[in-house]
């Protein structure tokens, strides 16, 4: 069980520090969102995509590196383990996605589950708010992309194999380390590496256009795990790969910080060195065009691994695609074959 611990929300007035060996345990707490949109418009060059969907704000899966933990802190919540604990749920979230698609200026463009938190952590296994949006896409025949860390997927393979017959679509596994023991210390609640590439497997087996995300590239601790990771993820049957340098905006840079001083406390210092030598200097980086990417000769050496490894194994080619059907507001006749099929 992990004790409470957040740095200092920028948006508070007044922060709580504990005295050592004072601090209380932390419990999961669910709130509901009562949102009334639920896409998320997206304006970074650095992304291929405008809108992104995310049912859950915050993620049970605690990774250190997550550049979504900001965002719990506009909630008045904490980046640390409020935003591994105190989950809020958009309970509907598939109405409004239809609503959404009954709007007339919607024109059926690409949708990324989840641009923020893991669309496919835990509570997704009660709440089934994924399912019930990928149900909607299915219904409209939206284009999709998917990414996720979870094994949860794999539940939805039925459902996800319609959609891929229907419209476009896309799904990206998250697996930056190869190593079981530093995943752990690293991204503590998430599903095994090993479970990551059945997860692969599972889906491209099912004739999914599945592939793996390598991110993020931590210099000094998980770029040597390029080719390793590349080679199984090939061998499960990935067709694509994309890699994304370590970001550490607010307060990410905090929590990352302690949770590698604490759990590799001899590899620490050679992490930062590194994180510094590809960023000028800095730590991170926040211009667009220059965030997901490095600099200098170490994070090209790096990129050109990435690049050998990947044209080698025959990942990330064009593939003719079947046509698929476009985007279609449902007729009253069409529901009713939606319902019955």
């Amino acid at each position: 069980m992990k004790r409470v611990e957040n740095p200092p929300n920028p948006f508070e007035s007044h922060f709580v520090e504990y005295f050592e060996g004072n601090t209380p345990p932390t419990q999961v707490d669910v709130f509901e969102d009562t949102t009334r949109s639920i896409l998320s418009r997206n304006d970074s060059p650095d992304l291929g995509f405008r809108w992104s969907l995310n049912p859950y704000r915050g993620c049970f899966h605690g990774c250190a590196y997550c550049y979504a933990r900001p965002s719990h802190e506009y909630l008045g919540f904490g980046a640390g383990t409020d935003f591994e604990t105190k989950i809020v749920v958009k309970k509907k979230a598939p109405e409004l996605l239809r609503e959404t698609f009954l709007k007339p200026p919607w024109k059926g463009e690409l949708i990324v589950f989840s641009g923020d938190t893991d669309c496919y952590q835990p509570l997704e296994a009660c709440y089934g708010l994924t399912r019930r949006c990928l149900e909607v896409c299915l219904e409209f025949g939206n284009p999709l992309g998917i990414i996720t860390k979870s094994f949860l997927i794999t539940r939805d393979v039925g459902l996800l194999k319609k959609l891929h017959e229907r419209t476009h679509l896309n799904i990206s596994i998250s697996i930056p380390f190869f190593d079981e023991k530093i995943a752990r210390l690293i991204e503590p609640n998430t599903a095994s590496v090993s479970k990551r590439f059945e997860a692969v497997q599972i889906l491209a087996e099912a004739g999914l256009d599945a592939g793996v995300l390598v991110a993020p590239i931590i210099p000094g601790l998980n770029d040597s795990d390029i080719p390793k990771i590349l080679k199984k993820a090939k061998e499960c049957g990935a067709k694509h790969a994309a890699p994304s340098l370590l970001r550490l905006s607010g307060s990410v840079k905090e929590v990352f910080l302690s949770r590698i001083r604490k759990h590799l406390p001899l590899r620490a210092e050679k992490i930062v060195n590194r994180i510094r030598e590809v960023r000028e200097g800095k730590l991170t980086n926040s211009n667009f065009g220059e965030r997901h990417h490095g600099k200098g000769p170490y994070w090209e050496n790096i990129e050109k691994l990435f690049d050998v490894w990947s044209k080698n194994l025959g990942m990330n080619q064009k593939e003719s695609r079947a046509k698929r059907a476009p985007f279609r507001r449902p007729t009253p006749q069409r529901e009713l074959e939606f319902e019955l099929s």
